[in-house]
């Protein structure tokens, strides 16, 4: 079972998680992400250990196809994104998408 919690994005957004103890981050500078961003998602969903993958919800816009579907679709690890429009829907989905039930249906 993987058990380590990734962090992809620009270093201003993987520095506080870094601070509070994640070690595995990529970071993709914001003049790079366009180029760098994809291959950073890709190396981290080969990675065996990462059980958690953690990304700012606007860099999701910046990946290409193939790196939005394959994270999108992803059981293990699990993408949960922060910021952005998504708010409580948004992580509702993701929690949904992850457990395959939803917690909060009445």
């Amino acid at each position: 079972m993987s058990q380590e919690i990734a962090v992809i994005g620009s270093p201003d957004f993987t520095t506080g998680f870094r601070l509070a103890g994640v070690r595995k981050f990529e970071n993709v500078p914001d003049e790079d992400k366009d180029e760098e961003l994809d291959e950073a998602v890709m190396r981290t969903l080969e990675d065996e250990d990462v059980g958690i993958i953690v990304m700012h919800e606007d860099d999701l816009d910046h990946l290409s196809r193939n790196p939005r579907q394959s994270v999108e679709r992803s059981i293990e690890p699990t993408l949960v994104t922060l910021g952005g429009s998504g708010g409580a829907s948004g992580l509702r989905d993701q929690i949904k998408r992850a457990i395959g039930i939803d917690l909060m249906d009445e």
